[in-house]
């Protein structure tokens, strides 16, 4: 799902609304009626799911994922060596067949409430995951996850990511709020959004653009704008503000290059360009275009270099 950095928004293509959401969602809840009517029996576990879902799953396509199978591999690890989390990872990780399956069970289950069901959620982020992407979500999700592997020094794997990392899991919720604010279900992307809000305290406007291989480390008070674009390869740490400066309409937020890092507490703010793999400084207030590799800081900031 790569950002459309250098195009003007209304160029963006995506793929139009399935005609058949409505009679998929309705067959969805009988089989989860029926899948719960049938475990009434044993003892309720918070985290588990039928699996058994059709809807949700897609073995063939995902039996060569190696990024899922890597993670499975080690949900059986950490089984091993903590025996009491076994129960946990069997219903988070290893009673799934996709890693589309999981993530939509792990996020629905963090995002619901009374008046939200976990169950409907999970079906229509199986749907917009597994029958309406078309692959795009798919790969930014692996691409996030092996970004945050390789460049986050606290990442000790990729289940541990998975599970653990708010900043993933936001980044992952956001995509499916994008998701249903293109294809017009602007209320659905609206709670979504302020669900994240309230569980993750990460605030994404449904509407703004964000590529693929990013990193919100931390994440704690991360605001990105409803018309902010950001490239693939980003770094954002935490209590950063991709703002605007007080205009109520248009294309008001900033516009972030591939491979930027923008550390904590930083805000950038306008509809202003922060060019390829430059560097922001922690606290710094950007409020002019920023050239690609070079670095800002301070407040208003400076350049003081390039790499």
């Amino acid at each position: 799902m790569a950002a459309c950095i250098n195009n003007s928004r209304n160029q963006c293509t995506y793929i139009t609304v399935d005609s058949r959401c409505s009679q998929i969602t309705n067959s969805l809840s009988k089989i989860i009626k029926l899948c719960i009517s049938n475990s009434s029996s044993r003892p309720i576990n918070q985290y588990a799911f039928c699996t058994q879902e059709k809807h949700c799953e897609n073995q063939e396509k995902h039996s060569e994922d190696q990024t899922w199978q890597k993670i499975r591999q080690e949900a059986e690890f950490d089984s091993a060596q903590e025996p009491i989390l076994s129960e946990f990872y069997n219903s988070a990780i290893l009673s799934h067949t996709s890693l589309e399956s999981a993530l939509a069970n792990h996020l629905s289950l963090k995002l619901c409430n009374p008046s939200l069901s976990r169950d409907a959620l999970y079906g229509v982020f199986c749907k917009a995951l597994i029958e309406e992407d078309g692959g795009g979500i798919r790969r930014a999700i692996r691409d996030d996850l092996k970004a945050v592997r390789e460049r986050d020094p606290a990442c000790v794997s990729y289940v541990h990511c998975l599970l653990n990392f708010k900043g993933f899991l936001a980044c992952q919720a956001h995509r499916l709020a994008h998701h249903f604010w293109i294809r017009g279900r602007t209320v659905l992307a609206l709670l979504i959004q302020n669900r994240v809000s309230e569980v993750f305290a990460v605030d994404i406007h449904p509407a703004a653009e964000i590529g693929s291989g990013i990193v919100f480390d931390h994440a704690t008070g991360v605001v990105i704008g409803e018309t902010a674009v950001v490239g693939n390869d980003v770094t954002i740490l935490h209590s950063v503000t991709l703002g605007g400066t007080g205009k109520v309409e248009g294309d008001r937020h900033p516009k972030i290059g591939d491979g930027v890092v923008i550390g904590a507490g930083a805000k950038v703010l306008g509809n202003i360009r922060v060019g390829e793999y430059a560097k922001i400084g922690a606290g710094s207030v950007v409020l002019k275009e920023v050239p690609p590799r070079a670095t800002a800081v301070g407040n208003p900031a400076r350049l003081v270099g390039f790499r």
